[in-house]
């Protein structure tokens, strides 16, 4: 797959904007993130990239700032060495240590997850997963049954099996994630996720113990009404990829609007996480 870089430069940015404008960059498409000194580059596949989506967006976030981009088509082989000099291994509550292939193993951890990162891992979202890898360690997963939406390369359904899990389904809308979760889930001797490609209608009839979902705020809101409709009574929603105060306040509301009850939350660096338990 041919990817596209963007590389996005400003005198005038500040650190809470430019992950503001990763996070929006997230909802139109790009899929990994790498810092600069004065401003970040962005990439996507080649076939997804839309300037004039790119420009409307840009109207619409980056404002009190000025950026310039510029757009430049990268090389497949360029790829692998990218991702792993991205890859930074997570620790999550001291107790879970998630690493690539090309780090060192911490024996002594109790819960350790390896992965592949592939091209499906972005870089711009640490805080949202080590929240949401806590929430697993937190609560009680023995015996359920879990739903990991927008599973990237599987760490929460990946750790939520360690901690007891039934049975994992994974969902991701990009087939390099669905690969990914099958190749990750044997690194770990995992045998109870299933990955499957798409979106929400892959739920449809399905009923969860617990559904995990670390995606964006806008594709959240869109899929409320389907997780209110999979989630067992007095089951649990845990959420995550979106900003403390508004965002949270929003998501609440409508989350609120299909029989959910808002418990609890999680913030990092103005990134939040939140649970929820169905009525």
């Amino acid at each position: 797959m041919k990817y596209s870089s963007v590389a996005f430069t400003s005198s005038s940015i500040e650190d809470w904007q430019r992950d503001l404008l990763i996070d929006s960059l997230g909802t139109i498409g790009y899929d990994t993130f790498e810092q600069l000194e004065q401003g970040f580059i962005a990439y996507i596949p080649t076939v997804s990239l839309d300037v004039q989506a790119l420009e409307t967006m840009l109207l619409q976030e980056a404002v009190g700032f000025d950026i310039h981009y510029t757009i430049k088509e990268i090389e497949d082989q360029n790829w692998n060495e990218l991702w792993e000099s991205n890859f930074q291994p997570i620790m999550v509550d001291d107790i879970c240590y998630v690493r690539a292939t090309f780090h060192a193993p911490k024996p002594d951890v109790p819960y350790e997850i390896i992965i592949d990162p592939k091209m499906s891992f972005g870089t711009g979202h640490h805080q949202t997963t080590s929240m949401m890898l806590s929430y697993i360690l937190e609560n009680d997963f023995k015996d359920k049954e879990v739903l990991d939406m927008g599973c990237g390369t599987g760490i929460l359904a990946i750790l939520a099996v360690k901690c007891g899990a039934r049975q994992v389904l994974a969902v991701d809308y990009d087939e390099v994630c669905v690969e990914s979760v099958a190749e990750n889930k044997v690194r770990n001797n995992i045998v109870p996720i299933d990955a499957e490609l798409g979106s929400d209608e892959r739920i449809k009839d399905r009923m969860f113990n617990v559904i995990l979902a670390n995606i964006n705020r806008n594709i959240l809101m869109d899929q409320f009404e389907q997780y209110g409709r999979s989630t067992r009574p007095g089951g649990e929603l845990y959420i995550s990829g979106f900003y403390d105060g508004e965002d949270l306040e929003i998501l609440t509301q409508r989350a609120q609007s299909v029989g959910f009850i808002y418990q609890h939350k999680k913030v990092q660096d103005r990134w939040c996480a939140a649970k929820f338990v169905r009525c």
